[in-house]
C-alpha cells in the first residue's frame, strides 16, 4: 500500500493530538485550522522536524513567531513564539532540492504550548487541546450570514478568486468559515493572532464582521479612486497607444514588408532544404507563428532561432566516400607509420562500403596510452574517405545537455554538441571523433555517458532526438570514432556499444621512422629552418629516444626536437650561416645532460633481485622486485607503495615457496629462523596488479637458496597457490618496455602466446620467448643453476 492510499484512508480530523508535539515556527503569518497549503521548509532543523514527523505520526505544531523574519538563535530558546497555535497533519513533503522542502500542510486544531520541554535539534513542547466549541444560535447564524454576504462583496471589488466565496458559503464548521475569511484580509500578524486566540465563536464573529467591514470600505474607496484614474491615461499607456497607431500609418504605407520578405525567404529555403517529413512540418509550425508573433517580442527571437537550426542542419546532405581502396591504403600509410591493425580494420570498412552502401558506420574506439596518435588517426581516416572531420573534446563534461542540448523553454536553449558538430559539418556522414571518452564524469546535472548511449548504438541512433529540436535525426551514417588511454573507466554499457582497437605504444624502430619522416620537418617548418640550416641524423634521433625520453608515443620525442630546432634557430639569428649538424657529442649543448639511464646497467645485480615487466596508462614498464633475508621469527614486510592486489601477491608467492620448499631444496626449519622484506623500488609512484607475481617467486627462491635471478631475463604472470602460472594483459607495452631496457629474453604465461603473435614480427624479431605453465617451469629459466 503506498502513502496516497494511506492518506484516503486516515481521517486527519479522528486522530488524537499528540501531549509532546515537535513546533515548527511560523516566521509572517498565522496559520489557522482548517485551512491548507504548503509551506517551504529551508532551515536545516526545520528539515529534521519535518523527516522526523513524517516518520512518526505526522503531526507538528504549527505556532507564529514574534519575529518577522527567521533569526535561527531566537528561534531556537522558543521565547519569541506565541502560546496559542495550531496542530497541523502533514499530507505530502517535497524535496525541490537541497535547498528547501516544500510540505503541504492542513490545520486541524487549536493548541496552546504548556512548557518547551526540547530546544535542540529543534523545540518541542508539551501542549493542550484548545477547544472550538460550536453554538447553535440564532444570532451566531445573523453574524455569519453577515460575514458571508460582505466577504461576496469583497471579493467582487478585489482581485480575490470568485472560489473563495463559494469556499466560505460551503464551510459547515462556523469557526473555519470566520479563520477563512481572516486568513484573506491582510491583517498584520499580531492581529491574525489575536483572532487565533479568541475563544468564545460569538466573540470571534463579532471580531472578524469588524474588521471585514473596514475592509470592504477600504476596497471601495480603492474601487472609485480606479474608476476616476481610468480617465487620465498614464505616460506608458500614452506612449504604447501612439505605438499601435504608428504601427497602423506603417502598415498602410507599406513599410512592414520587411517582415514578410523575411518569412518568404525562410520558406523559400525550406523547399530548397531536404528536410525530413517531421522537421518540415515542424518549420511550417513554426513560420506560420512568426506571422503571428510581433518582432518586438522575446519568443519572435525564440522560434526565428529555432527554424534556423532546422533550416541549417544536413538532413539529407552526404559526402561521397572515397572508396579506391589502393589510394586509400597508401594515404594511411603516408600519415601514419606502423599500426597495421587499424590500417586494416579502415581498409575492411571501405571495402564493405564499396559492396553495400547502406552499410551503418561503425563504432570504434582507439585504446592507448597518450602520444601513439589517436587523435591525428582519426583525421587521417576522414582525410582518406574523403568525409568531413568534427571533434568533440569529452574530457571533464559532467553535463547531459552538452550531449542533448537544452529544452527550448529555456532562456538561451542550444542543442547539444551532437547536433552543432553536424551542421559545423555540413554532411550528416562526417567522422565524429569522441575524444577521451574515457574521462567523461557525471553530477546533479546528469550522467553524459549514458546520453552516449543512444549516439553510439547503431540500432538507435538512426532515431536520435535532441531536446533543443525535439525532432529526430538520423545518426546512422556518421562514422563515430572514439578515444581513450585506458577501458576501466569506460562504463559497460557504452563500451560494448565499441569496437575496441587497441595501440600499443610504438618500437624504437618506429619512432625512428616517426620522426625521420614527420617530426623533424614539422618541427623544422615550426621554427623557419630548413635542411641548408639543420642536419639531424637517425643515431641522434635514437640516442633521443633511448637516454631523453621515456614514453609509449612520440610528444616527449617531438618536444625534444622542437628544443634542439629552437636552439639552432637561437644560433641562426645571433649571425651564424654554417649549417648545424647535431651529434651525440653536442646534443648536451642543446638538451642538457642525459635524463635516462639503462634500468640494468644502474642496478647491483645479486640474489634476491628479479626483473618483473608491468603495465601503465603510458605504456609498459620494468619493474624489479628485490628481496633481502635476517634474522627473525618468519615475518613478511612488503614496501614500496604496493597496492592491495600487489601485496596479495607476495602472501601467494611465500606461501607456495613454503609449501613446496622440499621441492625447491629448501629447508621447511628455516621460516622460522629468518624475516624476508620484499620492496619495489621508486616507492612514490604506486603499484598494484598481478602480474608480477611470478616476479616476486623467482625474487624470494633466489635469496632463499643464493641462486641469482639472470639479468637478462624479464617475466610477468599472475601466480596461484597450486603453481599455475595465469595469463595477464597488455604484453605488447611489456615486451616494448623489455626491449628499451636491452632483455631479449622474457617468460611469459603459456596462455599469452596468443597476445605474442599480434606483436609486430620486427619487434619480434631477435626476441627470445619462454612459455611457463607452472612456477618451477619459471624457475628452472630464470635461476642461475648454481648458488653464488
Amino acid at each position: 500500500m503506498d502513502e496516497k492510499q494511506q492518506e484516503k484512508r486516515v481521517d486527519p480530523l479522528t486522530l488524537p493530538i499528540p501531549e509532546n508535539l515537535p513546533i515548527l515556527p511560523l516566521h509572517g503569518f498565522v496559520f489557522f485550522p482548517g485551512m491548507g497549503f504548503p509551506l517551504q521548509v529551508a532551515s536545516e532543523s526545520s528539515k529534521q522536524l519535518i523527516d522526523d514527523a513524517l516518520l512518526g505520526d505526522r503531526m507538528i505544531g504549527l505556532v507564529a513567531t514574534r519575529q518577522a523574519k527567521e533569526d535561527a538563535e531566537q528561534t531556537q530558546t522558543g521565547d519569541e513564539l506565541y502560546r496559542i497555535g495550531v496542530v497541523g497533519y502533514i499530507h505530502k513533503m517535497t524535496k525541490v532540492d537541497d535547498s528547501y522542502y516544500q510540505v503541504l500542510v492542513s490545520g486541524l486544531k487549536k493548541i496552546q504550548i504548556a512548557e518547551i520541554t526540547q530546544k535542540e535539534p529543534y523545540i518541542r513542547a508539551r501542549v493542550d487541546e484548545v477547544p472550538m466549541e460550536l453554538v447553535e444560535d440564532q444570532k451566531i447564524d445573523a453574524l455569519l450570514l453577515n460575514i458571508r454576504n460582505q466577504f461576496q462583496a469583497l471579493v467582487k471589488l478585489t482581485q480575490l478568486p470568485p472560489e473563495m466565496a463559494t469556499t466560505v458559503v460551503s464551510l459547515a464548521n462556523h469557526f473555519h468559515a470566520a479563520y477563512m475569511v481572516i486568513s484573506q484580509l491582510n491583517l498584520k500578524v499580531e492581529e491574525e493572532q489575536k483572532m487565533l486566540e479568541i475563544r468564545p465563536l460569538e466573540q470571534l464573529l463579532h471580531s472578524t464582521a469588524r474588521e471585514l467591514n473596514k475592509r470592504v470600505e477600504t476596497a471601495e474607496m480603492s474601487h472609485k479612486l480606479q474608476e476616476s484614474f481610468k480617465k487620465d491615461m498614464d505616460e506608458k499607456q500614452r506612449e504604447f497607444y501612439l505605438r499601435q497607431q504608428l504601427n497602423a500609418i506603417r502598415k498602410e504605407l507599406g513599410e512592414d514588408e520587411d517582415e514578410k520578405v523575411e518569412i518568404k525567404e525562410l520558406r523559400k529555403r525550406m523547399e530548397e532544404t531536404g528536410l525530413s517529413h517531421e522537421a518540415r512540418k515542424a518549420v511550417e509550425k513554426e513560420l506560420g507563428r512568426l506571422e503571428r508573433i510581433p518582432p518586438s517580442s522575446p519568443e519572435h527571437t525564440v522560434s526565428r532561432n529555432y527554424v534556423d537550426w532546422l533550416l541549417d542542419l544536413p538532413w539529407t546532405l552526404s559526402s561521397t566516400d572515397t572508396l579506391d581502396l589502393d589510394r586509400a591504403q597508401e594515404d594511411l600509410d603516408h600519415d601514419h607509420y606502423g599500426l597495421k591493425k587499424i590500417k586494416k580494420r579502415i581498409i575492411e570498412f571501405l571495402a564493405v562500403r564499396k559492396l553495400k552502401q547502406d552499410v551503418h558506420g561503425p563504432i570504434l574506439c582507439f585504446v592507448g596510452p597518450p602520444g601513439v596518435g589517436k587523435t591525428s588517426l582519426g583525421q587521417s581516416i576522414a582525410r582518406t574517405m574523403g568525409r568531413k572531420f568534427v571533434r568533440i573534446a569529452l574530457g571533464g563534461m559532467r553535463d547531459e545537455a552538452e550531449i542533448r542540448g537544452h529544452r527550448r523553454t529555456y532562456i538561451g536553449a542550444l542543442p547539444g554538441r551532437v547536433i552543432q558538430s553536424l551542421k559545423k559539418a555540413g554532411t550528416n556522414n562526417p567522422v565524429f571523433l569522441l575524444d577521451e571518452i574515457d574521462k567523461l564524469g557525471s553530477d546533479f546535472r546528469g550522467d553524459p555517458s549514458s546520453a552516449l548511449l543512444e549516439v553510439l548504438d547503431p540500432e538507435q541512433n538512426s532515431t536520435f532526438t535532441d531536446h533543443y529540436l525535439d525532432i529526430e535525426f538520423d545518426l546512422s551514417r556518421v562514422m563515430f570514432i572514439a578515444t581513450a588511454n585506458v577501458l576501466d573507466t569506460i562504463p559497460g554499457p557504452l563500451r560494448d556499444r565499441m569496437e575496441v582497437v587497441e595501440l600499443p605504444g610504438y618500437t624504437e624502430h618506429e619512432k625512428v621512422a616517426i620522426a625521420m619522416n614527420h617530426l623533424v620537418a614539422k618541427q623544422m617548418e615550426a621554427h623557419a629552418l630548413s635542411p641548408d640550416d639543420l642536419e639531424v641524423g637517425e643515431e641522434v634521433i635514437r640516442h633521443l629516444i633511448r637516454s631523453y625520453t621515456r614514453e609509449a608515443g612520440v610528444r616527449s620525442l617531438e618536444r625534444e626536437i622542437a628544443a634542439i630546432c629552437r636552439g639552432v634557430a637561437s644560433e641562426i639569428a645571433r649571425g651564424r650561416t654554417k649549417r648545424i649538424v647535431v651529434t651525440i657529442d653536442n646534443l648536451y649543448d642543446y638538451l642538457g645532460p642525459i635524463r635516462f639511464f639503462p634500468e640494468i646497467k644502474a642496478r647491483t645485480w645479486g640474489p634476491g633481485l628479479a626483473t618483473g615487466l608491468a603495465w601503465t596508462p603510458v605504456g609498459g614498464e620494468i619493474l624489479f622486485i628485490e628481496t633481502s633475508k635476517m634474522k627473525g621469527k618468519g615475518g613478511l614486510t612488503l614496501t614500496g607503495k604496493l597496492g592491495d592486489v600487489m601485496k596479495e601477491s607476495a602472501t601467494a608467492a611465500l606461501t607456495y615457496i613454503r609449501s613446496h620448499a622440499k621441492t625447491l631444496g629448501i629447508d621447511e626449519n628455516l621460516f622460522a629462523d629468518i624475516d624476508l622484506h620484499v620492496h619495489v623500488p621508486e616507492g612514490a609512484i604506486p603499484k598494484d596488479g598481478p602480474s608480477a607475481g611470478v616476479a616476486m617467486v623467482s625474487s624470494l627462491v633466489s635469496v632463499i637458496t643464493g641462486r641469482t635471478v639472470r639479468p637478462d631475463v624479464a617475466m610477468t604472470g599472475e601466480i596461484t597457490l597450486r603453481g599455475d602460472v595465469l595469463p595477464v594483459g597488455g604484453i605488447g607495452e611489456k615486451v616494448l618496455a623489455a626491449l628499451r631496457a636491452d632483455i631479449r629474453e622474457i617468460i611469459l604465461p603459456v596462455l599469452n602466446e596468443k597476445d605474442v603473435k599480434e606483436i609486430p614480427e620486427d619487434v619480434r624479431h631477435g626476441v627470445l620467448f619462454h612459455y611457463a605453465n607452472t612456477i618451477s617451469e619459471v624457475l628452472n629459466i630464470a635461476l642461475a643453476k648454481k648458488a653464488d
